[in-house]
Order: structure tokens, then C-alpha cells, then sequence
């Protein structure tokens, strides 16, 4: 199996000059952890055995969080409790996707704009949640920052997976909606970017003089929410130096 170290090895120059200039700090920080993950780099702890004297030292692992060596065991674990969280309903995956004519301000102020997306997400699927008339109540929602998309462009979104199912504070009862729908795609954006907007002046972000009316949120079914719950965690892990993930958000019961 080829290491991940070595393929940085060989690689890490030529990626270092195609994108110079545009590397983050803590994209090099990830970059020089993983290249020394495990290596002859690395500190060494000593191993012993109890029953014998046999005993031999090995690398210190990173333990960065953008490590596949590393976040493996952790990865594992983060699926498992999901899984045993799920609630017997249908799932769905709903998708807020920032639009061009604000990514170059998202990459500007990232932190800032990457938790005003995941606040307008829950805000805006916790508001949806509360005026239906079969939920009316308080869902629960896994959420996921996705910086890049596939083919590596600049392209912040957010994947939240929630059951069609909600708690009332009140009642203390759960309701749940059994036709294969959620919420209407269109009405959900148009909250989305209001609450975008509003968001921005409030942190006294400049908008760019364009951006479009129509903004897109896609509502997808994804049945038992096992295979969306574990593509939720594959983004997660990914390993890649132009592809980054930010931050993972549990908005629970």
C-alpha cells in the first residue's frame, strides 16, 4: 500500500508551486503533520511487553485531524453513535450551497461566514420544523461543512441530514411525517438567503454589488439516513490539500 507520506513526498514541491500564494496556513500546518505521521520524523514511544523483556519504539501518530491514520478508530466511533441515535423515520439530506458571487467574501472571512452558514442552516430548518403542522416541534440535525467541490473549485455548503421528525418542548412529544416529503426546496432557499443577508450586515461584511435572487437548497430523500449518516463522515476524512472541511456541528434533541 502506498503511504500518504511518501505521495507527499514526491508531490509536495510541484503542489507548493502551482499554488503559491494561495495556501493557508493551517493547510501547510496539515501538510507537514501528515507528511511526518508515523515516520522517522516523529517522536517515539517505547513499547514493552509485561512477560518478557521484549520491547521496541515506535512513531508517535500526528493525532491532526485531517489525518486518515489518525481519525480512523475516531471516525469509526462518530458513525456508530450516530447510528445508534437514529429515531424510526425516514431521513433526508438538505443541502444550503453559498452562491459564486459570495465566495470570494466566504474565503475572505472564513470563519466568520462558515458559522453564519451552519447559524442560518439550523435557524432556517429549526423554523420550518416548528411552523408545520405534522412536525411543530424541534428537530434533530447532523450538519457538515463542505469547502470544495468534486472537481476541487471553491464551493462552500453545508450537508445536513435530519429525520421527518420532530420533539415538541411542551408536549415532550415527538411527531413524525410519514408521506416522503420534507420541505419545499424553493421555500427553504428563499428563507436561507434571507437569513444569509441579514447575517452579513450584522457582521458588517460588504456584499459584492451582485448576487443572484434565486439561490438553491436541495431536499433530498436518503431513506433510512444509514448511507447518508456515513457519506456525511467520508467528507470528513478526506485527504486531500486542495480540499478542506471545517468544523462538524451536532444540533441534537
Amino acid at each position: 500500500m502506498i503511504r500518504l507520506a511518501s505521495i507527499i513526498e514526491q508531490f509536495k514541491d510541484d503542489f507548493l508551486s502551482a499554488y503559491n500564494g494561495k495556501i493557508l496556513p493551517s493547510q501547510l500546518k496539515a501538510l507537514h503533520a501528515l507528511k511526518n505521521c508515523r515516520s522517522e520524523s516523529s517522536p517515539l514511544f517505547k513499547l514493552s511487553c509485561s512477560g518478557c523483556d521484549e520491547h521496541q519504539f515506535v512513531p508517535h501518530s500526528c493525532g491532526h485531524r485531517s489525518c486518515p491514520h489518525c481519525q480512523h478508530h475516531e471516525s469509526q466511533q462518530w458513525i456508530d453513535q450516530q447510528l445508534q441515535k437514529k429515531v424510526p423515520t425516514d431521513y433526508f439530506m438538505i443541502t444550503f450551497t453559498l452562491p459564486k458571487e459570495l465566495r470570494s467574501l466566504a474565503w475572505q472571512h472564513q470563519k466568520l461566514v462558515y458559522q453564519l452558514l451552519f447559524q442560518c442552516a439550523w435557524d432556517t430548518l429549526s423554523t420550518f420544523s416548528a411552523n408545520d403542522k405534522k412536525l411543530n416541534g424541534t428537530p434533530g440535525v447532523v450538519a457538515v461543512l463542505h469547502t470544495h467541490s468534486r472537481l476541487l473549485h471553491y464551493h462552500p455548503h453545508i450537508h445536513a441530514v435530519m429525520p421527518a421528525a420532530a420533539i415538541n418542548k411542551t408536549t415532550k412529544l415527538w411527531r413524525k411525517k410519514e408521506n416522503k416529503y420534507l420541505f419545499d426546496h424553493k421555500a427553504l432557499a428563499i428563507v436561507f438567503r434571507a437569513k444569509i443577508l441579514a447575517g452579513l450586515t450584522r457582521l458588517k461584511l460588504e456584499k459584492p454589488t451582485y448576487y443572484p435572487k434565486e439561490w438553491v437548497v436541495n431536499v433530498k430523500s436518503v431513506g433510512s439516513g444509514d448511507k447518508a449518516l456515513v457519506y456525511l463522515d467520508a467528507i470528513c476524512t478526506v485527504a486531500s490539500f486542495e480540499k478542506r472541511i471545517f468544523w462538524v456541528l451536532r444540533m441534537a434533541w
